[in-house]
């Protein structure tokens, strides 16, 4: 989630992206369906109130930004079958239809990771935890500019609502 090249550019870490890619492939060998999440906004950012603390201080930015910036990062080279979906908000689930996707899919359990830990990862792990969903956090594709706030949501906030593994123990257990 939000693996988008501008939010890679300012708060992800090679670690992450690199397990984060890793965890994609194993994904794709097994047939298990790619859903991208990317935060993107119209010319102008009109969906974004001023009163939002978190997106209306930088709505003129965000509406201005360059085409490939809200791109999902080519590390991942995209393919096809891969499900792109566009949120409005921090969660996966704020104005995307991602839940109606899933849904479709008859998909039960959800491998989430993403970029911030306290941003996309706590939103959409406590929206689809509240859906239903079971959840595993790869804790290794996930990164945050509060290396604290990272330590704590993966050590004692997400062990609450899901398993928290690293890449490669999750990928073991395809197996």
């Amino acid at each position: 989630m939000d693996y988008q090249n501008s939010i890679v550019d300012r708060l992800g870490t090679p670690e992450a992206l690199a397990a984060a890619v890793d965890a994609v492939g194993a994904a794709r060998e097994r047939g298990i369906p790619v859903v991208f999440v990317r935060v993107a906004f119209r010319p102008g950012a009109p969906e974004v109130a001023a009163s939002n603390k978190m997106f209306g201080g930088m709505r003129e930015r965000m509406g201005a930004q360059a085409a490939d910036a809200t791109e999902v990062h080519p590390a991942f080279a995209l393919r096809d079958d891969d499900l792109v979906v566009t949120k409005l908000r921090v969660s996966a689930f704020a104005g995307s239809d991602l839940e109606v996707l899933l849904r479709g899919l008859d998909v039960r359990d959800l491998v989430l990771c993403g970029i911030a830990t306290s941003g996309v990862v706590l939103s959409t792990l406590r929206q689809a935890a509240d859906l239903d969903f079971g959840l595993t956090v790869l804790a290794d594709a996930c990164s945050d500019g509060d290396d604290e706030v990272h330590r704590v949501l993966l050590e004692k906030v997400f062990p609450r609502q899901a398993e928290v593994v690293s890449t490669a123990d999750w990928v073991a257990s395809l197996a």
